[in-house]
């Protein structure tokens, strides 16, 4: 593996074979032991794609195909794989690439109303969400489940006013969130939170927001990647969750973007393509897709801008009717 120097531009050749050829070349068995992702990979890989105006790296009609053999017929919804139960993080990325490609009206209207029957379906009475009937509770389900009813135009009160309720509570004494009320900050967590209460219209019920403008920018490190905790080492994935944050609340000035950049472009493969959790280490398509998402939301890489929102281009989410309706 070559590690490239801090001027090295981002490698887009390079990284649009390394997505095609995951897809492409489903034979060796980590491929099938991560059947329960491959909806959330599939997202992954195709909105990088399309930051990187590569959009027709793969036939449109083959990845709506694919995502029709993995909704769930008996839930609604859609399960990582065909045959798979339904989920709602594999929801929210199916969505996503459908709406990316234009294409929700490849759902019948039955397949579509059962969608949102099985999201509103996941709500408890203290406005969590599980992912599935399986009962795990977590404030990502919060988020994919409303930014699911957001693309889908089906967000109410009635959802969202019990979700937004639960969000609040998960907001700790340091101005940061955890996955559910008392539990430890972390950076993916303010994220989720911070996206819920986005487009459920309610950012202005952040208490001490201040205090979370400061725990987030606390995340560079002297190499000039973020990372997720205090004392934890810098991850690429990051530069997404931190970045979102500090973007949503308009403070992306808070860190060094700069040096943020270089430890972003380190981490390329300049051999295979993708983008790795760190310099040296093995890349994979998730944290090639959020290298990029944070190479976009500081402009670098002549990328599309995405949105820090919804985690989609800004040229998708603009057609997104937004709540209130």
């Amino acid at each position: 593996m070559n590690e490239h120097n801090d001027d090295e531009l981002l490698l887009v050749e390079k990284h649009t074979n390394y997505i095609k050829d995951l897809f492409r070349k489903p034979v060796y068995l980590e491929h099938w032991m991560a059947d329960h992702l491959k909806m959330n990979a599939l997202y992954w890989g195709i909105c990088a794609l399309f930051l990187m105006h590569q959009e027709d790296a793969f036939k449109k009609e083959d990845v709506v195909s694919f995502i029709i053999k993995c909704y769930d017929n008996k839930y609604g919804g859609f399960g990582s794989a065909p045959r798979h139960e339904a989920h709602i993080l594999s929801t929210l990325s199916a969505l996503q690439v459908l709406k990316l490609y234009d294409s929700l009206d490849t759902l019948s209207k039955e397949q579509k109303d059962k969608t949102i029957s099985f999201i509103k379906s996941l709500q408890l009475s203290d406005g969590s969400f599980e992912g599935d009937r399986f009962g795990e509770v977590d404030t990502r389900f919060v988020y994919t489940a409303i930014q699911s009813l957001a693309i889908l135009e089906e967000l109410d009160k009635s959802i969202v006013d019990p979700a937004v309720d639960f969000i609040l509570k998960c907001q700790n004494f340091d101005g940061c969130f955890g996955m559910v009320p008392g539990a430890e900050s972390h950076a993916a967590q303010a994220f989720t939170c911070l996206g819920t209460l986005a487009i459920c219209n309610s950012l202005n019920k952040i208490k001490n927001p201040e205090a979370l403008e400061w725990w987030l920018s606390d995340r560079q490190t002297a190499n000039g990647g973020l990372n997720g905790r205090p004392e934890k080492l810098p991850d690429v994935c990051y530069s997404w969750w931190v970045l979102s944050c500090l973007s949503i609340l308009k403070k992306l000035d808070y860190i060094d973007a700069e040096s943020l950049v270089k430890f972003i472009l380190r981490a390329q493969n300049s051999e295979t393509g993708g983008i790795a959790d760190r310099p040296g280490n093995e890349c994979d398509v998730y944290h090639t897709f959020f290298g990029m998402a944070g190479l976009s939301l500081m402009k670098k890489g002549d990328l599309l801008l995405i949105d820090p929102i919804y985690g989609l281009p800004t040229n998708v989410t603009k057609t997104i009717k937004k709540y209130p309706y």
